[in-house]
């Protein structure tokens, strides 16, 4: 039993150093196609100014890197508060559902 339990630490220490490793660090900015709204950017610079640690999303609310591993996220999950919308729900960070906000993650193309 003892076994098992330094077994089980060890692959959560693992997970949590895996995941705040994958995280997107001040002065890194990632883009995803987006859809038709334009590309979605997530800047690392803007949100430490904010005051956050990659703690704060790896790895409770992205255990992975969308951008790596190929996973889409929808704006139907951010609405139903997962990924993003955790904290853009208009309390903890502006509302991912305010249409007004739109431009602030996804960046139409110049033309």
């Amino acid at each position: 039993m003892k076994r098992f339990s330094v077994v089980i630490l060890l692959i959560c220490c693992f997970l949590f150093v895996a995941g705040t490793a994958l995280a997107v660090p001040r002065g890194m900015t990632l883009t995803w196609k987006g859809g038709g709204m334009g590309q979605v950017t997530f800047s690392g610079t803007v949100h430490a100014k904010a005051g956050l640690q990659c703690s704060a999303c790896h790895p409770s609310i992205f255990l992975f890197m969308p951008a790596a591993t190929g996973v889409k996220i929808t704006m139907k999950e951010i609405n139903a508060g997962k990924y993003c919308g955790a904290c853009h729900n208009g309390s903890k960070a502006f509302s991912a559902q305010d249409p007004n906000n739109c431009a602030k993650c996804h960046k139409m193309p110049s033309s």
